[in-house]
């Protein structure tokens, strides 16, 4: 898919400087570049035709940037906004991505770094994610392939991650085991400007508790009994990249906030060590717990999910987003075939049927193994259903959604996305009582969809719904 070379920019700002320099390499690259000193100036631009990328000063003569951040999403949807400041803080930025903000982008900058920021965010100036393998240029010149998303649930989470990826903000991934959260946390690290560091990963599930430490902060020798040498730890070794901590909520609490210490302060301290180090990593977290229970349970601590949940991406269930089961599907099909040297690369009808009427319980992962098991036990070129597992099959008597009830599903769940996952707005939209667009979403296994969102807030970028 050849994607739409985007050339209108915008630059808000009342520096010369930044105006000169900003024209100058983006005029250069052959874009359209516009120039607004003032709120004024901006307004001008209102009825002409609208910017794919928006450069916005936060302190403006006669407006404040972030305030303008709404206005600007509702007149140019479909514009990146890049709120620029020589004041940056987590807060700070976290308001400013609530807000629309595609990225904050602290001054001073090279003017390296904005060539590359303006690319990405041409780059992924899309309104729709489809197709597996379609690529996109990151803020390092390198290429991204994009995860499959048919359905519209996944094509909004890819949305959002383009759009916090740029942001060197900590980030939380919830979803069930299997949903693919890992694939969304590559993402960010692959869109963002730390692209060419190192992406580490650790399974905080798969370590032994009395070791953890020292592989997330390192130890000095003598430490502990078995710590003959000086060891560095992921945070030393993610440094300039993203480390990724998965299953965030089996790490032991004692152990929770020591990395709290580390999202607040940027430094650490090896185990046994007596100074501290800086911590130059972005730290992204996934969860299979839903982070209230896991509060609760006393599995996860309240101020570390404040902090690095900030800013959280949900991963849908794929038994939700069942438009993605085929395409995933053949572009696993695909993969092993070509692993193997095989030339298997259909499914039959009877088998696209069972693999649409499964539930899924352990979502991508257990599709993708079930593809690799009957590309293995297949014969021919195509998949039958007597490929696939007996789970599978057995699941082909289950009573199916008609076509008249999978529109009237899909016409709801479009229409609570129109509205913010507002119920009471998508009732009144869809001209039905409240307690029958209740009954409609329970019927149909519909479930809210907070994407992304922050602690004590509903929808971060769709508004607040009413639920």
């Amino acid at each position: 898919m050849n994607l739409k070379t985007t050339s209108r920019i915008l630059i808000v700002d009342d520096d010369p400087d930044i105006l000169k320099l900003a024209y100058g390499l983006l005029a250069a690259s052959g874009r359209e570049v516009l120039l607004a000193r003032s709120v004024a100036d901006m307004e001008g631009y209102y009825e002409e035709p609208p910017p794919d990328v928006v450069l916005l000063d936060w302190k403006l003569p006669d407006g404040d940037g972030m305030q303008m951040l709404p206005v600007l999403r509702a007149r140019w949807p479909g514009a990146q906004i890049i709120l620029m400041s020589g004041y940056a803080t987590f807060e700070v930025v976290v308001e400013a991505i609530k807000r629309g903000a595609y990225h904050f982008k602290s001054k001073p900058f090279s003017g390296m770094e904005l060539k590359r920021l303006v690319e990405t965010a041409c780059a992924v100036r899309r309104d729709d994610y489809s197709a597996a393998g379609e690529r996109v240029v990151n803020p390092n010149g390198g290429t991204v392939n994009w995860p499959v998303a048919s359905s519209q649930r996944m094509k909004e989470v890819l949305r959002l991650t383009a759009r916090v990826a740029t942001n060197d903000v900590s980030l939380l991934l919830t979803g069930e085991s299997g949903t693919g959260k890992e694939v969304v946390g590559n993402l960010v690290h692959a869109l963002s400007l730390r692209a060419r560091g190192p992406l580490v990963t650790i399974n905080c599930a798969a370590l032994p508790r009395e070791l953890i430490e020292s592989e997330l902060f390192g130890a000095i020798k003598g430490a502990f009994t078995g710590a003959i040498a000086n060891r560095h730890g992921l945070l030393r070794e993610a440094e300039g990249g993203t480390l990724f901590l998965d299953e965030i909520s089996e790490m032991p609490v004692g152990t929770q906030a020591k990395l709290l210490r580390v999202l607040q302060q940027k430094e650490f301290r090896p185990v046994g060590g007596t100074t501290n180090i800086k911590a130059d990593c972005r730290i992204i977290a996934a969860t299979n717990r839903d982070p209230a229970q896991a509060i609760t349970g006393g599995q996860l601590r309240a101020d570390l999910y404040y902090r690095i949940g900030a800013i959280t991406i949900h991963i849908p269930p794929l038994r939700e987003r069942p438009e993605d089961i085929l395409p995933l599907a053949r572009l696993f099909l695909q993969r092993f075939a070509a692993e193997n040297q095989r030339t298997v690369s259909t499914l039959s009808p009877a088998a696209v049927a069972a693999l649409q009427r499964f539930a899924w319980p352990g979502n991508v992962r257990q599709l993708q193994n079930e593809m690799q098991r009957a590309m293995l036990m297949s014969e021919g070129a195509t998949i039958e259903a007597c490929d696939l597992s007996p789970e599978v099959l057995a699941a082909q008597t289950q009573p199916e959604t008609t076509p008249l009830e999978q529109a009237e599903k899909e016409v709801i769940v479009a229409t609570l996305h129109e509205c913010g996952w507002s119920k009471r707005a998508a009732a009144k939209k869809l001209g039905i009582a409240r307690a029958t667009l209740q009954s409609k979403i329970k019927q149909y296994g519909i479930e809210d969809s907070p994407d992304l969102s922050l602690p004590g807030q509903s929808q971060l970028f769709s508004g607040p719904g009413e639920n």
